[in-house]
């Protein structure tokens, strides 16, 4: 019988260090045949913007091009082979605190050939589209009907299908022959129907619908395939287990098996279309590891990031302690399925199944999805830039950010209102610009096994932060604001004493919370203790938590991080009933949309006009996201990164995680100033934050959209921009430097708020027909267009290897000596020792002049 396996894995001791990845079906490839009735060549006008062009050619191909470039391919399909499959498989996915592995097991089914019988083009009231008796569209029932139809529209017809093990393959020019055999031979086969139209004059959507498949081979098929999840079985629970479940444990892991009824639908589908050999691929939402996944599989799950990702030792000793916690090169908090390409094709999925993007291939790509149909939109621009703002159109643009928080640095702090006002009056003492507090701690602390936690209630505790409402008046009155924190997440508060609600039980009372398979609350592992998650589809839970904001922000506070997200299990159930694998990638979409939706009723209801100004507006900044988050997320953090020098955890992973985010659409995006993840184990490990480090990630932070600094989950053990003498002056330096460039970070704010563009970018956004510049990372990166920054990104350096790109008429000038920069592709050795980073400005520019005027009269230059 099929299955899906869900193995739990939180509280297991001891683990495998050398974990697996995902792994899903297997590249599938397979013949395309077409009948006599398609024409041999033949170009559809698709709205006013778009031509389709089906060519006989060599066995069948399709190709997509825009009218203003006709001859410029955006998507293509190979010829002679399958453009369509799909497959039956079960699944197996291992969970623990936030970290999945999705695996395909028992693939009981590949239908990997394909026929093209009838390319036609359809209109909204034309009666073909609806007939009964029409042999081809009849097929589609109401659960797969194609949504919001642009007409008209292109509609390619046919069967996928699998040959019997012994069936010989039929050469491609016998291809009458061959469908004429097909009709009689027995196979697996289903009928498909993938229809293009155009959405508006730069974006072409498509969707693929699967009928119901015809198993003619029924012992090759097992006829039951998963529908949902199963919540974990303890002991007590398995005795009264329902019918239709079994439960199997072993020493090291919990497994959950369910049954479910029979389906006659598959749970793969695949698209398979052309690449280029040397074709670049960038996007795929905010990744850490890599910019371009040309030769990678790239999963897209939201999950945590991991501790390490491939760092060494680091990720060893976190794989050991606590199963996949360390993750991988693919793992993130925010992914997406979109990309844009060195040869400007650029794609994105709708919907939010679990989805594959394979380009281990030279000439082609395949995109597997978990689930019964597909649905996206293929993407025209002539620059990357191009693609971006088409891109935004559709899946968001941030609003505008107000002036406060990108006017000066957001100081992280704990310890209570004593310890903020000391460090306040340090901080006066160097004249630091702060635009705000941001106080992570204001619920209180609580003592763990693994050091001190917050309590997660999201109310101030009177007892740490006393005189809370006169701290934050006293702050307000010198024009900085306060920040705090919360979560989708509820703890119970036992052993609290001063609790004046709580929030856990109101939840639980109200029934907002995601529940298990016994309808109770599902208690989700996190760290030392487990939480209520918000069941974020239930129809009360967003106007009971907009109150609970409400009175955060009644005190004066003037914006939180909206923390985690990503760790909603896939076997719990909502709501809203929908499958938990689906709603795991929507979820902290849900979670932006709440957070934003109380902002716009607030600045709704305080709208006047002598208040417009952007400095009353409230902010919210999160790290888990998916596609759309840009639409309803104000601004993004790149998570936890370690407090180290390394490639995939550390301060080289904050610049690509910064420049991948900018490309799929995640305008605003900053890190922890020095990492936030410390870890320290009595002779083994010691990744604590350096004063080297510090500083150096003080200098890279002070050209991005937000400069906010973090002591850290071990703040005794790590370098602290108030430490000392030398760490507080570098920290007045770079927020005087991080000011010096406010008036042209409020230009490009505005521009991404209208057009989806990055403040921080990639140099390949500007100068695209440069090839060195397609192979950096971390290296360089620009702000805007007129500031290019080189930053120190290795312990003990003092000098950068510097790139002008090709394509730049103006020469770079270096801020600190002068010095210009002709020669276009050239490398040049900089000096850029603590507290003068290697920044160049385009010379003779307006912001460039400005910038440099701003940094004397600031006393920096």
């Amino acid at each position: 019988m099929t299955t899906l396996r869900i193995r739990k894995k939180h509280h297991n001791h001891l683990n495998n260090p050398f974990t697996s990845n995902s792994k899903t079906l297997p590249f599938i490839k397979g013949p395309l045949f077409f009948t006599q009735t398609i024409p041999y060549h033949h170009t559809f006008h698709l709205g006013d913007s778009f031509l389709v062009t089906w060519a006989s050619k060599d066995g069948g191909s399709i190709s997509i091009s825009h009218q203003s470039q006709p001859k410029r391919s955006i998507w293509a399909t190979l010829p002679g082979q399958a453009f369509v499959s799909a497959a039956l498989a079960e699944t197996q996915v291992d969970e623990s605190r936030g970290s999945f592995v999705i695996k395909d097991r028992n693939i009981q089914l590949v239908c990997n050939c394909q026929t093209v019988e009838d390319i036609r083009m359809i209109n909204e009231f034309d009666d073909c589209f609806y007939a009964k008796d029409d042999d081809f569209l009849s097929g589609v029932d109401h659960k797969f009907e194609f949504k919001n139809i642009e007409y008209p529209a292109l509609l390619i017809m046919g069967r996928i299908f699998s040959f019997k093990k012994n069936k010989k393959m039929v050469p491609l020019g016998e291809i009458q022959d061959s469908l004429h055999l097909l009709n009689k031979e027995p196979s697996n086969s289903a009928r498909y129907w993938l229809l293009f139209d155009q959405k508006n004059s730069n974006q072409l959507g498509f969707q693929l619908r699967l009928g119901k498949p015809d198993f003619r081979d029924q012992q090759k098929v097992t006829p039951r395939i998963y529908k949902g999840f199963t919540r974990r079985l303890s002991l007590n629970w398995r005795r009264r287990r329902r019918r239709g479940f079994v439960a199997v444990t072993s020493a090291d892991e919990d497994v959950v098996v369910k049954t479910v009824e029979p389906s006659n639908r598959f749970n793969r589908v695949c698209l398979t279309y052309s690449s280029e050999r040397n074709e670049r691929f960038y996007g795929f939402g905010e990744q850490f590891s890599h910019m371009d996944f040309k030769g990678k599989r790239v999963p897209i799950i939201v999950q945590e990031q991991g501790i390490g990702r491939g760092d060494q030792p680091i990720t060893f000793a976190a794989n050991l302690i606590s199963y996949r916690s360390g993750g991988d090169w693919s793992t993130t908090y925010a992914p997406s399925p979109l990309y844009m390409t060195s040869k400007m094709r650029s794609l994105y999925l709708e919907g939010y199944d679990y989805s594959v993007f394979d380009l281990t291939r030279d000439d082609r790509v395949q995109i597997q999805i978990y689930g019964g149909f597909a649905e996206g939109r293929i993407l025209n621009g002539n620059s990357p830039c191009e693609l971006i703002e088409c891109l935004t159109e559709s899946i968001g643009r941030p609003p505008k950010l107000p002036d406060w928080i990108i006017s000066g640095p957001v100081v992280g702090m704990q310890g209570g209102t004593a310890t903020v006002r000391d460090v306040w009056e340090e901080l006066k003492k160097y004249e630091v610009p702060v635009s705000a507090f941001w106080l992570q701690d204001w619920v209180g602390q609580r003592k763990t096994v693994i050091g001190s936690q917050l309590w997660w209630n999201w109310e101030v505790d009177a007892e740490r932060y006393r005189g809370w409402q006169e701290l934050i008046k006293d702050l307000t009155s010198e024009h900085i604001k306060v920040m705090t924190y919360c979560n989708p997440c509820l703890a119970p508060m036992n052993g609290k004493a001063n609790v004046q609600r709580n929030l856990f039980e109101e939840a639980k009372k109200l029934g907002i919370l995601v529940r298990d398979s016994n309808g109770e609350p599902y208690m989700v592992p996190n760290t030392a203790f487990d939480v209520g998650m918000l069941d974020l589809t239930h129809p009360y839970t967003a106007s009971w938590f907009k109150q609970v904001l409400q009175e955060m922000i009644n005190d004066g506070v003037s914006g939180w991080m909206a923390d985690f997200g990503e760790g909603l299990p896939v076997d719990a159930c909502l709501y809203s009933g929908e499958d938990p694998i689906s709603a795991h990638n929507r979820y902290p979409e849900l979670w932006a949309k709440l957070n934003h939706e109380f902002v716009e009723e607030w600045k709704s209801k305080h709208a006047r006009e002598e208040h417009e100004g952007s400095e009353e507006a409230l902010v919210f900044f999160m790290r888990a996201g998916f596609r759309n988050s840009p639409r309803w997320a104000m601004l993004f953090w790149e998570g936890d990164q370690m407090v180290s020098w390394q490639a995939n955890d550390g301060i080289k992973s904050s610049v690509v995680g910064l420049l991948s985010s900018g490309i799929s659409g995640y305008a605003y995006n900053h890190s922890d100033i020095g990492g936030y993840c410390a870890v320290k184990l009595p002779f083994c490990l010691n990744y604590t934050r350096s004063e080297e480090l510090l500083l150096r990630w003080m200098e890279l932070n002070a050209f991005t959209s937000v400069f906010r600094t973090h002591e850290g989950n071990k703040p005794s053990c790590n370098s602290q921009f108030y430490s000392n003498h030398k760490t507080l002056s570098h920290f007045a330096r770079l927020a005087k430097m991080y000011k010096a460039w406010t008036f042209y970070r409020i230009q490009l704010v505005e521009e991404a708020s209208q057009k989806g563009l990055p403040v921080c970018r990639h140099l390949f956004l500007h100068y695209p027909n440069d090839e060195y510049v397609h192979s950096l990372t971390y290296e360089q990166f620009l702000v805007g267009t007129e500031i290019l920054v080189v930053p120190v990104l290795d312990k003990g350096k003092k000098k950068v290897k510097a790139y002008f790109p090709i394509g730049e008429k103006c020469p770079w000038k270096h801020i600190w000596t002068g010095n210009l920069y002709t020669e276009q592709g050239s490398k040049v050795w900089i000096e850029a020792h603590l507290g003068y980073p290697a920044i160049f400005v385009k010379d003779g520019s307006v912001v460039g002049d400005t910038f440099l005027k701003n940094l004397k009269e600031y006393n920096i230059l």
